[in-house]
């Protein structure tokens, strides 16, 4: 198989494709097609130049990557990060598509993002950047081609900057341009909270699978943002004591279990986790060493590697990050029979529930919370089922067997459409 283009060649994006490349000769892949899903469909790198609040003119780097396009439209997030590239983000996009095909949705992968500090930024600079990478990107994006949302740096009010940019070029409102916006313009009930609902609900799934009881069983949360402390609340609710989180400054631990209602109050108010009183102050890495029954990765990709997976005192691994692990630290995580529940599974609540906003702001008909998240369960739930069933069946890990299931789907719509011209 031809070598990575050096574009592309980043830590990330070389995990990313491992763990396709095995799942496709693991099913013997049509060679044609796998060499066409290795790189990404199209690319886009953009250059913006903004002023500052002091006038000064700083010169920022973004990015989009459409991965692929045979299902339908392509979607995913926007990230702002000083760590963002084009190799991270083609990386992403690609497990973007897995995701979506995997829990059936009609979309292609996508990802987009911003190489910045958003934590330096003042709002007027962030709405400055972000409606001028809009505009740069304008000729991908759209409800009928590629659909942004969310990411880590981004958030609703972003989103509703992306969507009035898009619309002012329109002459009218195109609330389906994007999607995890604010209420008031179309965005959907249940959807800030769907990305942790749904890995809570995997989780559930996890646990009866493998006869372990929700009461009394220990969960380790990585990442304190919006997947992972809103993942925190539901484990608790569903009897699972959080003993331990962590967010990128240190981590805080319990053995009695962490008051995750105070600690969100806390971090919102103090922007870090850093002097929580109630709590044993750890670093990161001490985080990985606590012993637990769940260890939820919701931060950033790449934090489980062979150096720590041999560490790691945890009977479940529930991905709410995207490429938390990499390559060589599962293999020591299958030695080891630790259960792997993948982000392509584990962190889709929030595509899914993108999905049905999507839905509905092109339907202009807009459905109850219960309904969302019963829907959202439904969804998420049937994957999880049928990529188990498949797992056991061929005696293969839930990675594995997770990616086999995507990348079929893949293949068969390529080979039904056929190759152009």
């Amino acid at each position: 198989m031809e070598s990575i283009p050096p574009e592309l060649n980043t830590p990330t994006y070389i995990d990313v494709l491992e763990q396709f490349d095995a799942a496709a000769d693991w099913f013997c892949l049509d060679r044609n097609i796998w060499k066409r899903l290795r790189l990404p469909q199209r690319a886009l790198c953009v250059t913006m130049p903004i002023r500052m609040d002091n006038g000064d003119v700083h010169v920022f780097q973004g990015f989009r990557v459409q991965h692929d396009t045979s299902l339908g439209p392509t979607k995913g997030g926007v990230r702002y990060h000083p760590g963002v590239n084009l190799g991270e983000v083609a990386a992403l996009a690609m497990n973007m598509t897995w995701k979506c095909a995997l829990v059936g949705l009609p979309y292609g992968g996508a990802k987009g993002g911003i190489r910045c500090n958003p934590k330096n930024l003042s709002r007027r600079e962030l709405q400055r950047l972000t409606r001028r990478y809009t505009a740069e990107i304008l000729p991908l994006i759209g409800p009928d081609h590629d659909i942004p949302a969310p990411d880590v740096g981004t958030n609703e009010q972003v989103m509703a900057w992306m969507m009035d940019t898009y619309s002012q070029q329109r002459g009218y409102a195109v609330p389906g341009v994007v999607t995890g916006k604010p209420i008031c313009i179309g965005g959907s009930l249940g959807r800030e909270e769907a990305t942790g609902r749904g890995v809570v609900y995997i989780t559930l799934e996890t646990l009866r699978h493998l006869g372990i009881k929700a009461e009394g069983s220990t969960a380790v949360v990585q990442g304190f943002g919006n997947v992972g402390s809103i993942a925190a609340r539901f484990l608790i609710s569903n009897g699972i004591k959080v003993v331990g989180v962590s967010d990128s400054t240190c981590g805080v631990y319990n053995s009695n279990g962490l008051d995750i209602s105070a600690l969100i109050s806390y971090k919102k108010s103090k922007h870090t986790l850093e002097g929580y009183s109630n709590a044993e102050m750890i670093t990161n890495e001490e985080l990985f060493g606590l012993e637990c029954t769940i260890l939820v990765p919701a931060a950033l990709s790449g934090q489980i590697t062979e150096e720590n997976a041999g560490r790691l005192k945890c009977r479940i691994i529930v991905e709410g990050a995207n490429s938390p692990t990499t390559s060589g630290a599962d293999e020591i995580l299958r030695e080891r029979g630790v259960f792997v529940i993948p982000d392509i599974l584990a962190n889709s609540g929030g595509v899914i529930v993108s999905y049905f906003e999507w839905v509905q702001d092109l339907q202009k008909y807009f459905w109850k919370e219960k309904e969302i998240n019963e829907r959202l369960q439904e969804v998420i739930i049937t994957a999880f089922n049928e990529v188990l069933k498949f797992s056991i069946s061929e005696n293969i890990d839930m990675r594995k067997a997770s990616m086999v299931k995507a990348i079929k789907r893949l293949a068969d719509a390529h080979l039904a459409r056929g190759l152009y011209p």
